[in-house]
């Protein structure tokens, strides 16, 4: 027989849907994500993941407001190129992460499977520019051929 880790009463429940909550969002496919202060690497998405990285003062910031309206609008072949966007909008609290990159105001960095830099832009970088990037890339392709 089966043993349940929680009772099936109301409370029971309530702490199992609670322990999953983080995982079924992960599960769901959420590709946009803040990036958590503490993050000091990206080791736990190396290749599985093409982490896209924006860095910007605020979330009311235009530029980040215009790459995330685009970003948006390109979901499906975000989502198609295994991309997650992670955004640090907390100068004031600087991650590992962005004192590494040191963004002025912002910045979008796109890093590869394999955890390389593959591409750095200080505006707003169009998906198809984006794309284009990463269809070049020997492992894309080799997804592609799949």
């Amino acid at each position: 027989m089966l043993r349940r880790p929680f009772p099936l009463t109301a409370v029971g429940l309530a702490a199992a849907a609670t322990l999953a909550a983080p995982i079924a969002g992960q599960a769901a496919g959420e590709i946009f994500r803040p990036l958590p202060a503490e993050q000091r690497d990206l080791q736990d998405m190396r290749w599985d993941k093409r982490p896209v990285l924006l860095f910007a003062p605020s979330e009311s910031d235009e530029t980040y407001s215009q790459q995330m309206a685009l970003f948006r609008q390109a979901e499906a072949e975000l989502r198609d190129r295994d991309i997650v966007v992670l955004s640090d909008l907390q100068p004031d609290q600087p991650s590992p992460l962005r004192q590494g990159f040191s963004p002025g105001g912002f910045k979008l960095v796109l890093v590869g499977k394999d955890g390389g830099v593959k591409l750095e832009e200080d505006a707003v970088l169009s998906p198809e520019q984006l794309f284009a990037a990463i269809d070049r890339m020997p492992m894309r392709r080799n997804e592609t051929n799949d």
